[in-house]
């Protein structure tokens, strides 16, 4: 129960307050029982069956009947190049490619569009990568931080140009990459029966408003209007759904029954509004899901709004297609710097899955498999669902996927926090599949703006440490490849700039 002035408290902050009070009563009932810490038996090898790696001389074998059927369920006929041995059909990386840009057009991408670029560029926490770095990302970070300061996180800028000035939004950057894409489907194969490359979003209460005012500007910018009216879709227009903030609840210090935290900085009956974590978004995206599937979409992509290495991957599409997958997801082996986020393990039956460093699984877990020979597979937080297999168990996944229960003190007090992370679905899948890919190309991800800066090449390289200036140089490589590559742009007086 509830008091009528916290009630009303949490109304006020944008809370739900049934989901609250479910996550809550499912806590202290035991049908909702907070996960226990991931045992990991192992590391997943990259075996060419269940992880395949995406590098080098690339080729996926199969029977070719198995092929055929699996294709022609999506309407597809195998391409006319393939090497047929026997009873085995053998796709290389350019019949692959061509077979996944065929399926543009049944295919949707999404992100992950909830969060706020304040924390982001929060000067405290961009000040924690050791000795020295704050002072040589200065520059850059007193140019962008005011850009940043309580704006959706997408519609920040994802890079510096050379000039020293501020690059292009994220966002403008994935809607660009995948009109480009969906640009090239049209020119290749013509009219599609519905808009190839149809984009979804996860947003937020604090977000979805400024973000349908920055898209309503992005339908004339110089880098997407003329490819919306020639690509026949409109990323601008989203399918879209607003994830709900819950409460936090009383710390585990105060024992059992748990309650709705009710004393957020000291102030009685104030409630504390939170994310419930990405993995909400089985629950939140279920009808957009349902939606795509019903307007004859199949696959759909699902990753974070600031990953610039994020992108469609038409051979990723063909790999998933041919594998049966129930779904796919990037991985790269995992860098000194990799210390936060998810990492691919084998649980204690032996079945993939993904744990969280520090919160499914310790760092002296990780570090102990590592020490063990081991190469870890460090998730880069971009999945590709099948929308057939994924639509018949949203109801599963959303109830049964780890709620994670983690213990914070902070300036509003000493408090619980409930989140589910996307990732962990990959143990509830009955054929996941991991694609090994290049860190530099497909995950180039900002959780701080230092490492925006930093990826950007705005820094030399000799101002910073051995192990972060080696970083700094991959990503900033990495940033001038998906830029000139998927992003179609090209360095002009020293900004990048739309190719002609």
């Amino acid at each position: 129960m509830i008091s009528e002035k916290l009630r009303n408290d949490m109304l006020t902050k944008g809370i739900d307050i049934e989901l609250s009070l479910g996550i809550l009563e499912g806590l202290n009932s035991g049908s909702q029982a907070p996960a226990p810490a991931l045992k990991a038996k192992g590391v997943p090898k990259v075996d060419g069956v269940s992880v395949l790696s995406l590098s080098g001389g690339l080729r996926y074998a199969l029977p070719y009947e198995l092929a055929k059927e699996r294709l022609a369920a999506l309407g597809l006929e195998p391409p006319a190049s393939p090497t047929r041995q026997g009873e085995q059909l053998s796709f290389g990386r350019e019949e692959l490619n061509e077979l996944g840009e065929r399926m543009y057009a049944i295919t949707a991408w999404g992100v992950l569009n909830g969060g706020s670029a304040t924390s982001y560029a929060d000067r405290k926490k961009n000040s924690g990568l050791g000795p020295g770095v704050f002072e040589a990302i200065k520059t850059g970070f007193d140019a962008l931080a005011p850009l940043c300061e309580g704006k959706p996180k997408g519609t920040t800028p994802a890079y510096i140009n050379p000039d020293g000035s501020p690059g292009e939004s994220f966002l403008v950057l994935k809607m660009r990459s995948a009109l480009l894409k969906a640009l090239r489907y049209r020119e290749r194969f013509g009219a599609a029966p519905r808009p190839p490359l149809q984009f979804f979003q996860m947003t937020s209460a604090g977000t979805d408003a400024p973000l349908r005012e920055a898209y309503a500007a992005y339908r004339s910018h110089p880098w997407l209007a003329p490819l919306i009216e020639q690509a026949g879709s409109d990323p601008t227009r989203p399918l879209s759904a607003v994830q709900p903030l819950i409460a936090a609840l009383s710390p585990a210090s105060e024992g059992s029954p748990r309650r709705i935290f009710d004393r957020a900085y000291g102030k009685e009956d104030s409630a504390l509004a939170l994310p419930g974590g990405h993995g909400q978004s089985f629950r939140v995206l279920a009808g957009v899901y349902r939606e795509l599937l019903a307007k004859g979409y199949r696959y759909a992509y699902i990753g974070n709004v600031d990953n610039v290495g994020y992108s469609v991957d038409p051979v990723e599409l063909a790999l998933i297609a041919l594998s049966g997958a129930d779904a796919a997801f990037d991985f790269s082996y995992r860098t000194a710097l990799d210390v936060k986020g998810g990492i691919l393990v084998l649980d204690e039956r032996g079945a993939m899955t993904v744990g969280d460093l520090g919160q499914a699984i310790s760092n002296e877990e990780a570090a102990a498999l590592e020490a063990g020979g081991q190469r870890i597979l460090f998730n880069c937080a971009t999945g590709l669902f099948d929308l057939a297999a994924l639509v018949a168990r949203l109801d599963d996944i959303a109830a049964t996927l780890p709620l994670r229960i983690s213990e914070q003190d902070k300036d509003a007090g000493s408090y619980s926090q409930a989140e589910q992370s996307t990732w962990e679905v990959v143990g509830l899948l009955k054929r996941p599949l991991g694609f090994a890919v290049e860190k530099s190309e497909r995950f180039l991800a900002a959780k701080l703006l230092a490492e925006t800066i930093l990826g950007s090449g705005a820094v030399p390289v000799k101002e910073l440490p051995p192990e972060l200036a080696a970083s700094a140089r991959s990503l900033s490589e990495g940033l001038s490849k998906a830029l000139s590559g998927h992003c179609g742009l090209e360095l002009r007086e020293g900004r990048w700039a739309a190719k002609a």
